[in-house]
């Protein structure tokens, strides 16, 4: 609901009368182009204020006829004059409404900050039925572009876009269709894949890390599938108790489950150390295999709410594939090709892939973006798809050292992190 936040004290004829004043910022955002309702949020000190703002866009900017959808964007307030972390995230946005959420490059450039819910996820979706013809990279980079134009003339200062993994590879699409709306582009582990089955991912990994390290991801994927007879059933079980359905056979689930491990580890955990021996108990294997690589990921009912980045996916973006090969022996799954559509996509969602997007957005890396940082972890498999940026230099590749997926500026090595902060502060002069 929109609510008055500040109340004075008048006195009229003797008499005190309580009047309620809107703040100035309230105010403003109210009046943006584009916006239909403004509420304001707790925060915890860094900004001065916070608000949610409902911005009415057009599924289609061209065909104003295919009607409209209402975008979240949360506005973190701290001071006109000061730059802006434009985040451009790649799936909801539901954490940046949390009343201590300060996004990294917020607190850097003691920034304002901006996020934006990308469309078609959570509560910035069309009405039902859903149109997914119009979920595409140009589309999305149409709403940006649409909510920085009616913040044009508020916030003056410099502005830095930024996302994370799929949002990573959402503010450089966004730069790629804009380059003229950002001073600086930030992308975080953004792959940039260049077809639904990308087939570098699967190199990357059986190259990763160590010899040592390889083979004991390996043992322990075989181990699984060699207690098969005896971890199944508690597999089963676990689905059961989860009611999680499938377009597959539970068993062949079993079996993904096993091949997609090697890929998740290396994205979220990288410490090899973690891995259970072959000597621990069918209930230990069991209960790394799902916290690592669990079922709900497969299932109909765990994909819901990532059903648009699924379709964009198979549309755009890409993804990547499975080596079977090496554990062929324990597999009764002859090939994982065209698992994607098979798994994920009911029939009336699969597309053909449209490989251009990825081909402009490396030839646009290569030749004309510039003050782009993007920064990659050594040992996340994403990494894989890292863009060939050729010799142009406005375009800086950090990879950390032994990182995963949650690489970050913070912890950057001290000479990574100071290059990223000395250039960072130099293109926003």
């Amino acid at each position: 609901m929109n609510i008055l936040r500040k109340t004075g004290l008048v006195a009229l004829f003797g008499f005190f009368t309580i009047v309620a004043f809107s703040s100035e910022i309230y105010e403003k955002l109210k009046s943006l182009p584009g916006v239909s309702s403004v509420e304001e949020l707790k925060t915890s000190g860094f900004f001065t204020e916070k608000y949610l703002v409902i911005f009415e866009q057009p599924l289609d900017v061209s065909a104003p006829e295919a009607g409209t959808f209402k975008q979240r964007v949360f506005v973190s307030h701290k001071n006109y004059n000061a730059p802006v972390v434009f985040i451009t995230e790649g799936y909801n946005a539901d954490y940046a409404s949390a009343e201590g959420y300060v996004n990294e490059l917020s607190d850097i450039l003691q920034a304002n900050q901006i996020c934006v819910e990308h469309r078609y996820f959570a509560e910035s979706a069309p009405s039902k039925p859903i149109d997914w013809s119009f979920l595409t990279t140009k589309a999305a980079a149409d709403d940006q572009h649409a909510i920085r134009t009616a913040f044009k003339d508020l916030y003056k200062g410099k502005w830095v876009s930024t996302g994370i993994s799929k949002g990573g590879e959402t503010c450089l699409l966004y730069e790629m269709y804009y380059p003229k709306d950002v001073n600086a582009t930030v992308a975080y582990v953004a792959p940039v894949a260049k077809a639904l089955e990308d087939g570098r991912h699967e190199p990357f990994i059986n190259n990763n890390a160590t010899k040592k390290d390889r083979k004991k991801i390996v043992d322990f994927q075989k181990e699984i599938l060699k207690r098969k007879a005896t971890i199944l059933p508690m597999f089963e079980n676990f689905v059961k108790a989860s009611k999680l359905t499938f377009r597959i056979p539970v068993e062949e689930v079993y079996e993904y489950c096993v091949l997609e491990y090697s890929f998740a580890f290396w994205q979220w955990i990288g410490n090899t150390d973690r891995i259970p021996s072959k000597k621990e108990s069918d209930a230990k294997l069991f209960q790394h295999l799902i916290t690592v690589s669990g079922p709900d990921y497969f299932s109909i009912e765990g994909s819901e709410s990532t059903l648009p980045f699924f379709y964009q996916a198979a549309r755009e973006l890409g993804y990547y594939g499975y080596e079977t090969e090496t554990l062929a022996k324990y597999l009764t799954i002859s090939t994982a090709k065209g698992y994607f559509n098979k798994i994920f996509l009911p029939k009336e969602m699969q597309v053909d892939f449209y490989p251009h997007t990825s081909q402009d957005l490396e030839k646009f890396l290569q030749t004309k973006a510039k003050n782009t940082f993007i920064i990659y972890g050594e040992y996340d498999p994403w990494t894989a798809a890292k863009p060939d940026i050729g010799t142009n230099q406005g375009v800086i590749v950090v990879i950390n050292p032994k990182g995963t997926h949650a690489s970050r500026i913070k912890s950057l090595p001290q000479t990574q992190h100071e290059l990223v902060i000395n250039t960072l502060t130099e293109w926003l002069k």
